[in-house]
């Protein structure tokens, strides 16, 4: 007897190899054009775009016009969750690429998950915000404390703009790479945001990982007391 939603659909969506990397591409957070993802996919432009159709009919992208172009994201981050978890199905059975490259070690010590900052730094972040007391993690919530809160706010984050958004403030969001969490929501995009800010962080080209500057890596060690 059938029962419940029809993951089978979902899952015969991202289980296609050119889909499945136009949505890892698109976990940088980043609006993309066809073309964009036509050559993440390794696909025509013309293919692209039929496999575009059927992930944003599936609800797994959407798509905003801007002029004459066309431009795609993911959805919204419950799809970036569904993605990163995969990513950590796949990595824990072995299931990895067999080309690895350079980049395969920056985007384990961070990079971006959708909006927010993963991979070691971002489980450093995490851990020491909750080790300090900033943030509350009972059955995988994760809430902001009084002293986070003041911790946040003097770090520069605007915590009442946070508040009045429609999405959470704080989520846990598993880590693929080091099978553990890191922050999401609205304020681990907010973080991710200020480092970037100051200057502690750069966007490497085309690729989800980040790049630490090396005055970043030491106020990163003086904020979360931790060397990622």
């Amino acid at each position: 007897m059938k029962e419940g939603p029809d993951i089978a659909r979902i899952a015969a969506l991202i289980g296609d190899p050119a889909r499945a990397n136009i949505l890892s591409a698109l976990m940088t957070g980043k609006a993309l054009t066809a073309t964009e993802l036509a050559n993440e996919a390794g696909v025509t432009v013309q293919t692209a775009s039929a496999h575009l159709a059927k992930l944003e009919a599936g609800g797994l992208t959407s798509v905003r016009k801007a002029g004459r172009h066309k431009y795609v994201s993911l959805a919204g981050p419950e799809v970036a969750d569904v993605l990163e978890a995969l990513m950590g199905l796949a990595a824990g059975a072995g299931h990895l690429r067999t080309r690895t490259g350079p980049a395969d070690n920056a985007l384990r010590e961070a990079r971006v998950c959708y909006n927010h900052l993963a991979g070691a730094r971002g489980i450093a972040m995490f851990d020491a915000l909750v080790e300090r007391g900033h943030l509350d993690v009972a059955d995988n919530d994760v809430t902001l404390t009084p002293s986070g809160a003041d911790f946040v706010t003097g770090f520069g984050v605007d915590l009442d703009a946070l508040e009045r958004a429609r999405a959470p403030v704080c989520r846990a969001c598993l880590d693929w790479s080091g099978r553990r969490t890191h922050l999401a929501g609205g304020l681990g995009r907010a973080m991710l945001s200020r480092f970037e800010g100051l200057g502690w962080v750069t966007r490497r080209e085309g690729s989800r990982a980040v790049h630490f500057s090396q005055s970043g890596r030491a106020a990163f060690e003086v904020q979360f007391g931790t060397k990622a």
